[in-house]
């Protein structure tokens, strides 16, 4: 190997916080806060003990589901050079696909310790909950038919990322399923599944020639951009339904100034031709989830 390509290497740590792809683990932090505030605003109790670790619990699960789509991507020969995305270690050859997996399994066990301590707290809905999810992440590029390879991939980002993860959160403060938790999973979930569609739009071509089923491949150029538009607006739409669904009331209406972002980033979804600049587009989706999820927790806890 020549100097300058040693030169060139980055350093194991920057290997790996390339692999747990950094832009977007707001997606499973951001599910807890606004959870959070839920249960603040609608019975004015917080279980402080179980912040951190459903963080943990959330995070683990989502780097470690980054982790073995990376190598699982890379083993069925998804990540080819047409790649239009960034740079995905295992096939760039940066870090193994033993290595990879390794890291996924100690991400699986903090989860699960994580877990643990939050089973304890919420009984059998966390335990399913909590379970349900790393089956999840691992089914998610594993198994015959991974959900990835199917339009079913933003559903699940949905479910998990969205419903599962606000009213779990929410669960474990107050020990119930509320209107306002579940119309904020919604809300949180849909800009979940804005990021994948992002994703798998950009990809739309190469993924197809592997085989996959995409939403984005299904539904087409026409009716992608509209989805995307739906994805990011319905949230804005739902922010009524806490004003009559949480009795203390709060200013949830504050969750409107993440609304011209959105805005924006729909604006470019239709201009812009599927391509590299939807790696910005992606990651700046995951922004207007952040600052919605945050306005929205300020909000309900005013």
């Amino acid at each position: 190997m020549s100097s300058s390509v040693v030169a060139s290497r980055p350093s194991p740590f920057a290997l790996w916080v390339m692999a747990i792809r950094p832009r977007t683990l707001s997606l499973s932090a951001v599910p807890v806060l606004v959870g959070t505030a839920v249960a603040w605003c609608g019975e004015g109790r917080i279980n402080w003990i179980a912040i951190p670790l459903a963080l943990l619990a959330a995070m683990a699960i989502q780097i470690c589901s980054n982790l073995y789509n990376d190598v699982a991507d890379h083993e069925r020969g998804a990540d080819g050079p047409d790649r239009l995305g960034p740079l995905r270690v295992t096939a760039a050859g940066l870090l193994s696909p033993s290595q990879m997996k390794r890291g996924a399994a100690v991400c699986s066990g903090l989860a699960t310790l994580a877990g643990v301590g939050l089973v304890y707290m919420g009984g059998w809905p966390i335990l399913i909950l909590g379970l349900a999810s790393l089956a999840a992440a691992w089914a998610y590029t594993g198994g015959p038919v991974p959900i990835a390879y199917t339009p079913l991939g933003e559903l699940f980002v949905m479910i998990f990322f969205g419903l599962g993860a606000v009213v779990g959160t929410t669960w474990l403060h107050v020990g119930a399923i509320t209107v306002a938790a579940t119309a904020a999973g919604i809300a949180i979930g849909c800009f979940g599944s804005a990021v994948l569609l992002v994703n798998n739009y950009r990809d739309a071509a190469a993924d197809a020639r592997a085989g996959r089923r995409t939403l984005a491949i299904v539904a087409g150029r026409r009716l992608t951009p509209w989805l995307y538009a739906v994805m990011m607006m319905l949230p804005f739409l739902l922010l009524p339904v806490f004003d009559h669904a949480l009795l203390k009331g709060g200013h949830a209406w504050l969750a409107f100034g993440a609304c011209p972002l959105a805005l924006l980033m729909v604006w470019r979804f239709f201009r812009e031709a599927p391509g590299p600049a939807f790696n910005r587009l992606l990651g700046q989706t995951a922004q207007v989830q952040l600052a919605y999820g945050v306005l929205l927790s300020v909000g309900l806890a005013l």
